[in-house]
């Protein structure tokens, strides 16, 4: 699709957020192991990000590993965690001179250090000017809510000075737009504990279309989708 489309142009939500559901079910459809799904998945992400940055998207944000995934047989978590550090050594650098940057959100601990290392080895580089690509890793909403009231409690002894603002800066998205559009391909319509503060106006959309075969045309017809909606915001 062209940007200057007139059913989209002047309606490009700045900040997409993502659940990469699917992954698994694409590798049973293939006849494939799960972990061959998780790898198809990640390797995904690369082409959606450089679709939504020539679209004018500036901000997007995956749902990668929640805090409720290490319920899954460790050999599936430790294989995820193996392919999310190789993605990172091959494509980060790559994304980051195009002008794509990379943030992780989500708990350090008890993330394996190799991941972390891999983790903090995206910071600094060149600027994100086209697109930041933000990781939700070791995510979880309602953890995310604990640590900023956390974060935010021992300046406010008297707790008044607890309101939305403190702690929407203390959370892991702090200094960046809530979502305008929260996308989850796979066929299931629940939000699973991700960005419960930030998607509380969020537009959602939901398509049966697994994570690795979304491609360029479901993620046109979602951006049709927000552009056709009227956003209020508790307002008529």
């Amino acid at each position: 699709m062209n940007v200057a489309d007139s059913s989209v142009a002047g309606s490009i939500p700045v900040h997409v957020a993502f659940v990469m559901d699917g992954n698994g079910r694409w590798a049973t459809r293939q006849g494939l192991p799960r972990l061959q799904g998780h790898r198809a998945g990640i390797a995904h992400v690369e082409r959606v990000a450089s679709a939504l940055a020539a679209r004018g998207v500036r901000y997007m944000t995956l749902y990668m590993f929640s805090t409720e995934n290490w319920k899954r047989p460790k050999e599936e978590v430790d294989g995820i965690f193996e392919l999310l550090i190789d993605w990172l050594g091959r494509t980060a650098p790559r994304l980051r001179a195009t002008g794509i940057g990379l943030r992780h959100l989500g708990r350090r601990e008890p993330l394996p250090a190799p991941l972390l290392n891999a983790l903090d080895g995206i910071r600094g580089g060149m600027p994100d000017d086209r697109l930041t690509l933000c990781m939700a890793i070791n995510y979880g909403g309602r953890a995310e809510i604990v640590d900023a009231v956390r974060a935010v409690l021992p300046s406010a002894a008297d707790g008044r000075s607890v309101d939305e603002a403190a702690i929407a800066g203390a959370l892991y998205t702090s200094g960046m737009p809530d979502p305008d559009l929260l996308v989850r391909p796979g066929g299931e319509m629940r939000l699973s504990n991700y960005l419960l503060w930030q998607a509380a106006y969020a537009e959602l959309y939901f398509s049966p279309v697994l994570w690795p075969d979304f491609g360029e045309e479901e993620i046109d017809l979602a951006l049709r989708a927000f552009a056709q909606r009227r956003r209020r915001f508790g307002g008529l």
